[in-house]
């Protein structure tokens, strides 16, 4: 039998092909049992098979990552890793070790939401000189990140032609089927103002061929010739799609200019949307659709934002706050 370390590349195809988990999924488990291997080599563990891992062992890698300085949540991401590639034997009657006697850490149930206020977000907004093909793209990128909830790697693999001529020539919002985490579809909306901004963004590439929505703007035969970010992504060499990468050090780059906290990622805009949504009132439940979260679970990290508001107009509009006064 191949030693536990050869079926690594084996799962990952599984994951990717039989599964269809998400690329970026796929890559976490490939560095999270890169880990592993590292520590099976210095234990000189290198050839153990599947059937000869035991549940000391389990322990002792435990003890190991305790020692890296990793918090308990990152523990927590390389044990699920080996857990799942456990259950990957187990489907394909590999002998093994059952994945349930793979014991995770307790996680923090509490996680600190980074979001912006409306101010900042007009702050953000701003920042872009939108006399520029450059800027007018960027202000594009904030203002769908921030009315899509959109994930990074869903904003990154929009294309040209999911928007329609008549899409574009409305003067309204509009909606769009996209396939989001773990190949599950899902429709986001885009305001109409975010729709304004993306057909002047598209009117400046009206001689560009790139299927990509936000691509680099430095190509010898684009009609921009200004400078962009990276110019290749994905599979195709030829593609100009701007990476999430870029995409980061677009946002990095206005936070500075603006004054805003060098905390804000692309993620922190589908914060702030999920934040706003429930400042306005709406409910945990459509939330949960906005974001294509698959358990409401996953949503409720965002209750707690609004808490002290919530206290706050209890205290102020409750009778039973003010029995004192009668």
């Amino acid at each position: 039998m191949k030693s536990l370390k050869n079926f690594i590349t084996d799962f990952l195809e599984y994951c990717e092909l039989e599964k269809g988990l998400a690329s970026l999924t796929v890559k976490n488990y490939a560095n999270f049992l890169a880990r592993f291997s590292q520590w099976l080599a210095s234990e000189r563990l290198s050839n153990i098979a599947p059937d000869k891992l035991t549940a000391d062992h389990i322990w002792q890698y435990r003890l190991f990552l305790s020692k890296q300085n990793l918090h308990k949540n990152t523990q927590g991401y390389y044990l699920i890793a080996l857990r799942a590639l456990l259950s990957y034997f187990l489907e394909k009657d590999i002998e093994c070790l059952p994945p349930d006697k793979i014991k995770l850490p307790k996680q923090n149930k509490e996680r600190n939401i980074k979001f912006l206020n409306l101010d900042q977000i007009r702050q953000l907004f701003n920042a872009p000189n939108i006399n520029t093909p450059k800027g007018i793209r960027d202000r594009a990128i904030l203002e769908t990140l921030f009315s899509t909830g959109l994930r990074i790697a869903e904003l990154v693999s929009l294309n040209v032609n999911q928007f329609s001529p008549s899409a574009l020539r409305n003067k309204s919002d509009f909606e769009l089927t996209i396939m989001g985490k773990g190949s599950n579809p899902r429709v986001v909306y885009f305001s109409e103002r975010c729709m304004i901004s993306i057909k002047k963004y598209l009117e400046t590439r009206y001689r560009d061929q790139e299927p990509a929505l936000f691509a680099n703007l430095q190509s010898p035969t684009s009609s921009f010739g200004l400078s962009g970010a990276s110019p290749t992504s994905g599979k195709n060499p030829q593609t100009r799609r701007l990476t999430a990468r870029s995409i980061e050090r677009i946002i990095k780059y206005y936070c500075v200019k603006s004054g805003l906290p060098l905390y804000v990622t692309p993620h922190t805009l589908r914060h702030s949307y999920a934040t706003d949504l429930l400042n306005q009132g709406v409910d945990l439940r459509a939330i949960q659709e906005f974001l294509g979260h698959k358990s409401i679970l996953t949503t409720q990290v965002y209750t707690h934002v609004t808490n002290k508001r919530l206290r706050e107009i209890h205290k102020k509009f409750h009778s039973g706050n003010n029995l004192n006064k009668l």
